[in-house]
C-alpha cells in the first residue's frame, strides 16, 4: 500500500513558495516560516494570491508533487502536475470501457449502491446517539427509505434512471441533516452549493473540494484518467471520474467529519464570513478545518474488501487501485467502499 504523504496548505496571502536543497520553503514578508523535506510532500495547495517560483514548478513536476491553486474561498482555479503516470494500456482500457454500456451500468450501479448504503449507515449511527424519540424515529425512517432505494438500484439497467434514484436518495438524506446536526446555533436547511448559503453548507463544500482533489490525485497515481467518468457527464476540465468515486465516500468521510466539527464546537460563527448572499469559511475557519482534516486522514480504519487496516487518507487511493484491478481483469466488477 502506498504511504500517506502530507499536503502543504498555503493560507497566508502574499506567501512566496520556493525550493531549496530538496526542501519546500515558504516565506512571508521575506521571513522564512516553513521548510519541509520534499520527499514527505504529495501536494501544495495555495489559497488566494501567492507567488510560486519557477524552479519549484519544475521541481514539483519532476518529483510528482501537485501544485493546486484555489481562490480565497476555496474555488478551484487550476492545477499543475508532472508527466502522466501509469501504464498507457490501462488508460486505453479505461477509455474503451466508457463505450461498454454493460460495464458502465455495472460500475454506476455499484458506486451508487455504495453511496446510498453508506448514507443509510450514517443516518442509523446518528439515530442511535439521539435522546429525542422524534429525531430518532425520523432518522430511522429515512434510513429505511434509503435501503429501499438501494434495492431498486440493483434492478435498474440504465444510468439515467439510476441518477434519478440517486437524486431521490440525496433528497431524503439531506432532509435529515438538521436532525443529525442537532444544533441550536447552526442550521443546514437544504443543500446549497453554488454558492453555499449558510455555515454548514460552506463547511461541506470546502471538505468535498478537499476530498475531490485527493481522489483526483489518487486516480492519477495508479495511472487512471480522473476526467473519464461513468456517472458524471463528461465535460472539458471536469474531473468526472474523481467525482464518481467521491460519491461513495462523501457521507462516511466528509459529512461525519463536518458534523463532528460542529458537535465538538470546533467551528463557530466567527469562523465564517458572508459575501453578498454566500457564506464561506474565513482564513481562521479554513485553518481549523484543514488541521482537523489532516489529523482525521491519519486515523486507521478496516477496509472491508481488502481486509486490512488503512489510513483514512488512503481510502481514495485504495478505491482507485481496486478500479484499476477491474480494468486489468483481476476483479469481475468494482467493489465500492462500504462503511460499517
Amino acid at each position: 500500500m502506498k504511504k500517506l504523504l502530507n499536503t502543504i496548505y498555503i493560507l497566508t496571502h502574499g506567501s512566496y513558495i520556493h525550493v531549496r536543497n530538496q526542501n519546500i520553503v515558504v516565506e512571508i514578508d521575506g521571513e522564512e516560516k516553513v521548510s519541509v523535506p520534499a520527499h514527505n510532500i504529495e501536494a501544495i495547495v495555495c489559497f488566494g494570491q501567492n507567488t510560486v517560483s519557477t524552479p519549484l514548478i519544475g521541481f514539483c513536476g519532476e518529483e510528482g508533487i501537485s501544485l493546486v491553486f484555489l481562490s480565497e474561498n476555496g474555488k478551484f482555479l487550476g492545477r499543475i502536475c508532472g508527466p502522466v503516470s501509469g501504464n498507457v494500456l490501462l488508460r486505453k482500457k479505461q477509455y474503451e470501457s466508457l463505450n461498454d454500456i454493460e460495464f458502465s451500468v455495472r460500475t454506476v450501479r455499484n458506486i451508487l449502491y455504495g453511496k446510498i448504503r453508506n448514507a443509510k449507515t450514517v443516518l442509523m449511527r446518528s439515530a442511535r446517539n439521539k435522546d429525542s424519540d422524534e429525531k430518532r424515529s425520523a432518522l430511522a425512517a429515512a434510513a429505511d427509505k434509503l435501503s429501499d432505494i438501494a434495492k431498486k438500484i440493483q434492478n435498474v439497467n440504465d444510468i439515467d434512471s439510476m441518477r434519478g434514484l440517486e437524486g431521490a436518495a440525496a433528497t431524503i438524506y439531506f432532509a435529515q441533516f438538521d436532525n443529525m446536526l442537532d444544533s441550536k446555533e447552526f442550521v443546514f436547511d437544504v443543500r446549497s452549493r453554488r454558492p453555499p448559503k449558510n455555515e454548514v453548507n460552506a463547511a461541506l463544500s470546502f471538505v468535498y473540494m478537499l476530498l475531490t482533489r485527493e481522489t483526483q490525485s489518487a486516480l492519477e497515481t495508479v495511472g487512471l484518467d480522473p476526467a473519464a467518468g461513468y456517472l458524471h457527464v463528461l465535460r472539458p476540465g471536469r474531473p468526472s471520474f474523481a467525482l464518481d468515486l467521491v460519491e461513495e465516500l462523501r457521507a462516511p468521510l466528509c459529512d461525519r467529519f463536518v458534523l463532528s466539527l460542529f458537535h465538538k464546537g470546533q467551528l463557530q460563527t466567527r469562523d465564517f464570513e458572508t459575501d453578498s448572499e454566500a457564506v464561506y469559511l474565513n482564513d481562521k475557519g479554513r485553518r481549523k478545518v484543514l488541521n482537523a482534516w489532516q489529523k482525521r486522514k491519519k486515523e486507521t480504519i478496516r477496509h472491508p474488501f481488502l481486509g486490512e487496516n488503512v489510513e483514512i487518507g488512503m481510502l481514495p487511493y485504495a478505491q482507485a487501485m481496486l478500479f484499476a484491478r477491474v480494468l486489468r481483469g483481476d476483479l469481475d466488477e468494482y467493489p465500492p467502499y462500504s462503511w460499517r
